[in-house]
């Protein structure tokens, strides 16, 4: 006799209110973190700002690629709602593997501000710049991880409930970090441009 190992279906529904709460919580966190931002923009001392810094079009690719791992995190969690092992497991594989990508832009740009002497310790602007950018990338690096363990639990549980539920946690999560950097790209990247 087989074992119904799956959640009732009023657990589902408290564990995504508990996810949604834990998802304003961060609402929070990145308010405050922009709000800071904002606050100590100006604050460079004579040196130039991150606007001016910054390699827009490097950026841009950026921007593109988290995008458009919020359309292939969409496709996993549509192929697991259909049951389609294979494309949900390419299409959180395509996720990940665009997650990875911006992680390594943002690292080649945070090394390259460091190595022209554009550090977080430089000036406070600096600072506020790289604690914003720096906790994004911290929670896609998280979401990533989160991702392949993920991508562990398809292969053994397959179509399982639980995992279907932590697929959208997962989707959501990951659609919330797309749009916190849509948020960056505007307000730090774009709008510092415009007033440079």
């Amino acid at each position: 006799m087989k074992e119904n190992t799956s959640m009732p279906a009023h657990a589902g529904d408290k564990v995504l209110f508990g996810f949604w709460v834990y998802l304003m919580s961060d609402v929070v966190l990145f308010a405050s973190l922009f709000a800071t931002h904002a606050v100590l923009q100006g604050q460079t001392f004579g040196a130039p700002s991150i606007a001016e810094l910054a390699n827009l079009p490097f950026v841009l690719w950026e921007t593109l690629i988290l995008l458009t791992s919020s359309f292939t995190v969409g496709l996993t969690v549509y192929f697991a709602a259909k049951k389609r092992k294979v494309q949900t497991f390419l299409a959180l594989a395509a996720t990940l593997a665009l997650g990875a990508a911006f992680l390594s832009m943002e690292l080649y740009e945070f090394a390259h501000l460091v190595k022209e002497g554009h550090g977080p310790w430089a000036n406070a602007s600096y600072s506020a710049f790289f604690t914003l950018v720096g906790t994004h990338g911290l929670h896609v690096f998280l979401g990533t991880v989160w991702g392949m363990l993920l991508v562990v639990q398809l292969m053994v549980w397959e179509a399982h409930a639980t995992v279907a539920r932590r697929l959208m946690c997962f989707s959501l999560f990951w659609h919330f970090l797309d749009v916190i950097w849509i948020f960056i790209f505007t307000f730090v990247y774009l709008f510092g441009a415009l007033q440079v």
